[in-house]
């Protein structure tokens, strides 16, 4: 198959983008030019905001599957539809488990629980502010989905991807947050009443885009591992690996530590096993994944 990604060129997307040519199909990455690509990937250059010059670099190219890891606003997912709807028989849009923000539910929380057909999107919200699309991410992501759920179809689907751990690349600085701490005695910041959540190893969710790549389901689809963790798991390992002492500080208001959720809303994957992907269990792989973080920053 003839494959395009739009931008994703770091952690579970450089992996992704290494299953697809491992399995034969032929890859081009689409970004501002910042980095580079792969061997053996083609590129292309363009702001994906732009849609004249989105329409220009791309030139009369058709792919089988647009794959993008990039899409934040309705905006952005409006102009993808208008630019890739004559170019691509399948749309891959990477989403969130924060598009479940809302939700507070002691059993995992399946797709229907946001349906994008009936999430209003307003177009004139300030998207272009990197300060509120940040506070508002999971909103930024539930608008765009519905922007490529709004009629005329749109053959897509939306990999809602839960939060993701493992690899010695992964930048968001969550575990070292942790790790800092807890070597350190120091208090970590959680709610009084403090909920498990769903994760995904960085591995398993790039073979799991390169499954839904393959596939020919459209739609909303959870993707994690089974088995939900707690912060207290997630900090016990990390205090086996680098030492220390584990405390927590329970906070009513104010801010907490990455990995530790006043709500509940961990994610149910049935759809995503009825289609045919076989998830791992996250007590298999959490140590792994820790040690390939860790291990990276000593």
């Amino acid at each position: 198959m003839d494959i395009l990604i739009i931008g994703g060129n770091r952690y579970f997307g450089k992996r992704l983008t290494s299953r697809l040519l491992e399995s034969g199909h032929a890859v081009t990455i689409l970004n501002r030019g910042s980095s580079g690509v792969p061997e053996g990937v083609d590129h292309l250059i363009a702001d994906r905001n732009d849609e004249a010059a989105l329409e220009s670099a791309l030139g009369d190219r058709t792919f089988d599957v647009v794959v993008d890891q990039v899409c934040y606003t309705p905006r952005q997912a409006a102009v993808a539809r208008r630019v890739f709807g004559p170019r691509t028989a399948r749309y891959v849009m990477t989403s969130t488990v924060e598009v479940y923000e809302y939700e507070d539910s002691a059993a995992p929380v399946r797709e229907e629980a946001v349906d994008p057909r009936t999430v209003a999107v307003d177009p004139d919200l300030p998207w272009e502010d990197p300060e509120f699309l940040e506070e508002h991410y999971g909103e930024g992501k539930r608008q765009a989905e519905a922007v490529f759920a709004a009629e005329p179809p749109f053959p897509y689907t939306a990999v809602r991807v839960a939060h993701v751990l493992g690899g010695e690349d992964d930048f968001t600085g969550r575990i070292d947050h942790y790790a800092r701490r807890i070597r350190a005695g120091e208090p970590i910041a959680v709610p009084a009443v403090n909920h498990p959540a769903t994760y995904v190893y960085v591995e398993e969710i790039a073979e799991f885009l390169a499954w839904a790549v393959e596939a020919e389901f459209t739609g909303p689809v959870n993707a994690h591992s089974h088995g939900p963790l707690t912060t207290a798991e997630i900090c016990a390992e990390i205090e086996r690996q680098v030492g220390g002492r584990t405390v927590f500080q329970e906070v009513e208001v104010g801010e907490v530590s990455p990995f530790s959720f006043a709500r509940s809303y961990g994610m149910d994957n049935s759809r995503a096993t009825a289609l045919g992907f076989s998830f791992g269990n996250s007590a298999q792989w959490l140590a792994p994944a820790l040690a390939e973080t860790l291990g990276a920053r000593r």
